[in-house]
């Protein structure tokens, strides 16, 4: 596709400035904040996203953006660049490394491009649809067919009682081999990377699904919304293996 290569090496500039900036505050004393929905946001998600902002309206000021913090700008452009600076703050103002940046590229509004970024561990995955590289190295997810062999992952449990139904769900966690919730963006990351058979997340922004979509299906995964539909048009996600998927999409509905 036309600019994507060069699209792509303005994705890992993005990663890098924005990485730069979590680094610095990973693990140090710093105000945490509550948004109106009362998730916390810290002075390095707000920078990360200024940083990011900046560099594009500077080298792309014909693009629009859709940033969790900043809100939109030029929302009828044709590309769009879609940022999460820190995808899992909670997990972030722990100390945890389950946290990451999400960046995608959208073209008309489809995701050709997706990021995510664990700027702690070194860890740079980006997709584009077709392929999925981890670092300049491929990557694919594995293979596995019977629900009883699947690695899941979920967010929060406490989200599934809230959007989905809770009895189904807790049905499909009973089958599986292993169930924890290391999630957000870094579910997707280890579904991508064959660490992990299927993530759930039973609500999503545009800014926490959008990244994800080139990356799961780059790997070879498929993403639907919880009812299997398209999720670039959902408010959730399912993503995992061919072998299982529907099977898990069936059970859950």
């Amino acid at each position: 596709m036309e600019n994507l290569i060069e699209f792509k090496q303005f994705g890992k500039l993005l990663s890098e400035v924005s990485g730069k900036v979590i680094r610095k505050y990973f693990r140090q004393d710093f105000v945490i904040e509550s948004k109106e929905d009362e998730s916390p946001v810290t002075i390095a998600d707000k920078t990360a996203e200024e940083k990011m902002r900046e560099i594009i309206m500077r080298n792309y000021p014909e693009h629009g953006i859709i940033g969790e913090e900043f809100g939109n700008y030029n929302e009828d452009a044709e590309y769009k660049w879609v940022l999460d600076p820190i995808d899992g703050t909670k997990s972030f103002v722990c100390g945890t490394v389950t946290f990451g940046t999400l960046i995608a590229l959208l073209k008309n509004g489809e995701p050709i491009m997706g990021i995510i970024n664990q700027p702690i561990l070194n860890e740079f995955l980006i997709g584009d649809n077709e392929t999925a590289l981890l670092n300049d190295q491929k990557v694919n997810v594995r293979e596995c067919n019977n629900i009883s062999d699947a690695y899941l992952m979920t967010t929060d449990h406490l989200n599934i009682e809230k959007y989905q139904d809770l009895a189904k769900f807790e049905e499909v966690m009973r089958k599986v081999k292993l169930y924890r919730q290391w999630g957000d963006c870094y579910g997707y990351y280890l579904v991508a990377t064959g660490y992990a058979d299927v993530m759930i997340d039973p609500i999503m922004s545009p800014w926490d699904s959008l990244a994800v979509i080139p990356v799961i299906k780059g790997a070879g995964g498929i993403i639907t919304d919880y009812q299997g539909k398209d999720p670039v048009k959902g408010e959730s996600i399912i993503a995992g293996v061919s072998g299982i998927h529907s099977e898990i999409i069936k059970s859950l509905n």
